[in-house]
């Protein structure tokens, strides 16, 4: 199995897009949608799309394995944005131009202040020692989740530093997924997506208030069985016609490195719109006792073994 490429940079729609002054579907008081053509992207054809690997797109945010204080730590998304008064100067150059293209930051003044310890994501460009917003006006990047930062809790129930090990669920078998404790120097590197209980109002329905349950999923690591091609039309009845179509959307990993998504945003459908293709796999619970581990480490180990018919119908016992 071939290791895929982390997800460091936005992903562009594997159709050209277009901006409607409509109110958008994904993020509430938008007053424009971004809707995807039938036209492939040039980007996607280029990296041969039709060969590339499907997998699913998970609803959560995006998490990262590297070192940090000499051991291998995880990093929350952190994307460095402009404040409110260049916002509103990039926003109006937007509007009057049809894009960004061409727009002039000034980087130590135009953008929030972002903890020392920030780094900013890969391949994100550089000009006079200054790392450069991308075309919506972030500059992606990573911070460090310590255990005492309350604003990172959730990041934080699925690492444990004392025995350097993280919360995955993963496949184990075509149909079945487990939650497994896994090294954090396996992970090294890696991208992932946290998702439960408190991330995203939690489409997959993991836990509840009382019994929280957050896990990271490796970027790539869930694929599509059967999915369809890369066509407007074939795409959009899959969505809403295939049971393995209740997903959020699906990210392609060319050969060449390339990555390409659709969300169903793109194709004018709701997300989440009910119960959900990932939420009713079945899954196994494989974690092992380790002293002193958190208390959601302990909460799975006291179900090591147990098997459940549904990922959210994981429950702990009382």
């Amino acid at each position: 199995m071939r290791r895929l490429g982390p997800v460091q940079q936005k992903i562009p729609c594997v159709f050209v897009t277009d901006v409607r002054e409509e109110q958008s579907r994904k993020r509430d008081g938008q007053p424009f949608q971004v809707v995807a053509t039938e036209n492939v992207n040039p980007i996607a054809l280029e990296a041969n799309v039709d060969c590339a690997l499907a997998t699913e797109k998970l609803d959560g945010t995006c998490c990262y394995v590297t070192v940090y204080k000499g051991q291998p730590y995880l990093w929350a998304r952190l994307d460095r944005k402009p404040t409110k008064q260049a916002e509103k100067r990039f926003k109006k150059y937007q509007h009057s131009h049809k894009g960004s293209k061409g727009f002039m930051w000034n980087v130590k003044e135009d953008f929030k202040m972002v903890p020392e310890t920030w780094i900013p994501a890969h391949r994100v460009k550089h000009h006079n020692g200054h790392p450069v917003p991308d075309e919506h006006g972030h500059i992606p990047g990573w911070v460090p989740v310590e255990k005492d930062n309350k604003q990172y809790c959730w990041h934080s129930a699925v690492v444990d530093y004392k025995v350097r090990a993280a919360l995955i669920l993963r496949p184990c078998s075509e149909d079945m997924l487990e939650i497994a404790a896994v090294p954090l120097a396996d992970l090294q590197e890696q991208t992932l997506e946290l998702i439960g209980t408190n991330v995203n109002g939690n489409p997959y329905g993991l836990g509840s208030k009382k019994q929280p349950v957050h896990c990271l999923v490796s970027h790539g690591s869930i694929r599509l069985r059967n999915p369809p091609p890369v066509d407007f039309q074939l795409l959009r009845s899959w969505f809403q016609e295939n049971p393995e179509g209740r997903v959020e959307g699906i990210v392609w990993h060319c050969n060449d490195g390339t990555l390409v998504k659709i969300h169903r945003h793109h194709l004018g459908l709701w997300w989440p719109d009910g119960d959900t293709s990932f939420g009713n796999r079945p899954v196994v619970i494989r974690v092992e006792a380790h002293d002193n581990t958190t208390d959601l480490f302990s909460s799975l180990f006291s179900l090591n073994g147990h098997c459940f018919s549904r990922l959210q119908d994981v429950r702990f016992e009382s």
